[in-house]
């Protein structure tokens, strides 16, 4: 039983908003017309807890190759055909992959349908036992609090090598091929008005250049290149929502207009389409800010690195928003979106006015985000605050600095005549530079995300965004388990409770103040303990 929290008062938090949006040039009587809420989708991962496929090799570990009395995972390099299936196997070797590393049994146990095409033989384990099988098809009984399924390569024909394998969760095996996503997933966020799907393309480091080596719906595994194109429309088809895509950061002008055209050919036409230049590339963590930095000195735009980066977003930006009205025959189904750092309007401007991309432009986004990073030195303090104090730190310092940031860059979209709108956000708790191994650290911070108070926080959080007038507010992450790099999901598990779920009952209630047909899905433990 968690504490309850001692914090400001209603009319402490009402005057906190009021002074500080008076501040930014806003007050309570500014309302938008629609502010609309929407999700960061979790990437596909075989450890993923969202399960939104109900085939969950689409989520399958890459390959690992074993060779018998040699060290797990020490086996020879695996031939594999361009879509990532094993083409052969060295004598005495196999090749092996993780199902559903999910702990405690947050996955559905039962009869799993196994199909493939191709001659060899497929051997399971952890917590898969075949009860039947034949070429081409196997059933498993899957006990999920036995942990993970391991899936086994023993022996595969070169000349008809085992590919196109499925393993298809209980109750779907007759309809999976024509309804792949998992109607608890789809129940979840139908009625969000889009989809960011920065996590889904592997956005971060993406090493795609063209369009040849964008992710296809015969892959082995969406974990290694991201998931296909055609899924992430037929997702958006059937949720009614927006897009929100990130081009990667290397791909060429071709990639680009073919991306383009094959969502203007599927997506239905009632639908907009979010456009964004990879993610973050003003943030030196990533790999694309080291290569939009290079490319920016290379045009002469600036030879500060920093700098570079940021005009060179700017610069790529306009060339494909140009892409996409070409292909879409204009701007009016297109948000042309142009990303910055929350906490620092001179980037946005800098972004903005590289080859005057504001023009081209119809929204500036941020993340702003309720932060706290705690470096080292920083542990014990926060620490000794304990649950009732790191609130009120959150109430008094985070929550006022994101309401700042916000306020700041309402100003600044204003100024270019954009929206304000948010790429992602939420809470922002995490140990940084070492102080994420400290357990006692993360805890802490677990604590506070289930705790109730978060649902207030998130109460005046969203309160304040929709008194700057922000537009799309996208929330970081969907369904995530918890660690030491952060509180992001705002469920842990697909089967998890609302009922204790701070975060999740507060995006739900304030995406249907704002309209939207959001219900909070409540489902019975796959595997009540």
């Amino acid at each position: 039983m968690l504490a309850p929290v001692t914090v400001p008062s209603a009319r402490y938090v009402a005057l906190l908003l009021c002074g500080l949006l008076a501040l930014a040039g806003t007050g309570p009587s500014a309302w938008p017309a629609d502010p609309v809420m929407g999700i960061n989708l979790a990437g596909p991962a075989d450890w993923n807890t969202e399960l939104p496929f109900v085939d969950v090799f689409r989520m399958a570990r890459p390959w690992i190759s074993q060779r018998a009395g040699a060290p797990w995972g020490q086996g020879p390099k695996l031939e594999l055909d361009e879509h990532g299936w094993v083409r052969r196997l060295e004598p005495n070797c196999w090749a092996e992959t993780l199902l559903c590393t999910i702990p405690d049994g947050h996955y559905p146990s039962g009869r799993y349908h196994v199909s493939y095409r191709g001659r060899g033989r497929l051997e399971f384990g952890g917590a898969a036992r075949v009860v039947r099988s034949e070429p081409g098809r196997i059933v498993l009984q899957v006990d999920a609090r036995r942990g993970p399924i391991f899936l086994r390569v023993v022996e595969t024909d070169p000349n008809d090598y085992v590919r196109d394998i499925h393993v298809i969760m209980p109750g779907f095996e007759q309809r999976w091929r024509d309804h792949p996503f998992h109607p608890l997933f789809l129940a979840r966020w139908r009625g969000m008005a889009c989809i960011r799907f920065m996590d889904w393309m592997k956005t971060n480091g993406s090493p795609i250049r063209r369009w040849s080596e964008r992710p296809k719906p015969e892959d082995a595994t969406f974990m290694v290149r991201g998931v296909p194109l055609e899924w992430m429309i037929d997702l958006c088809n059937r949720l009614n929502a927006d897009p929100w895509f990130c081009m990667p950061h290397q791909a060429d002008d071709d990639y680009v207009r073919r991306f383009a055209e094959m969502v203007r050919e599927r997506l239905k036409p009632g639908l907009k389409v979010y456009v964004e230049y990879s993610n973050e590339v003003w943030n030196p963590i990533f790999d694309q800010h080291a290569w939009a930095a290079e490319q920016g000195r290379r045009l002469g735009l600036t030879q500060k690195p920093w700098e570079a980066a940021w005009r060179y977003t700017g610069y790529r930006s306009r060339r494909i928003f140009r892409i996409w009205e070409d292909v879409f025959g204009g701007a009016d189904r297109l948000i042309r979106v142009l990303a910055a750092q929350a906490v620092n309007p001179f980037v946005s401007r800098m972004v903005l006015e590289s080859a005057a991309a504001h023009e081209q432009a119809d929204a500036l986004a941020v993340a702003p985000y309720i932060g706290l990073n705690v470096a080292p030195d920083q542990a014990e303090a926060i620490l000794q605050l304990g649950v009732n104090g790191l609130f009120r730190r959150l109430w008094k310092r985070s929550l006022p600095r994101a309401i700042a940031a916000i306020g700041a860059q309402k100003q600044v979209a204003d100024q270019y005549g954009l929206e304000l709108i948010a790429y992602e956000g939420g809470q922002h708790l995490v140990g940084v530079r070492g102080a994420e191994n400290n357990e006692r650290l993360t805890r802490l911070f677990h604590r506070v995300n289930a705790h109730e108070e978060m649902a207030r926080l998130y109460d005046a959080y969203f309160a304040a965004w929709q008194n700057a007038e922000g537009g799309l507010f996208c929330y970081f992450s969907s369904v995530a388990r918890w660690n030491k790099w952060g509180s992001w999901g705002v469920l842990q598990y697909a089967d998890e409770d609302p009922a204790v779920s701070p975060k999740y009952r507060a995006l739900v209630r304030w995406a249907r103040r704002w309209g939207q047909p959001v219900q909070a899905v409540r489902v019975s433990p796959f595997n009540p303990r």
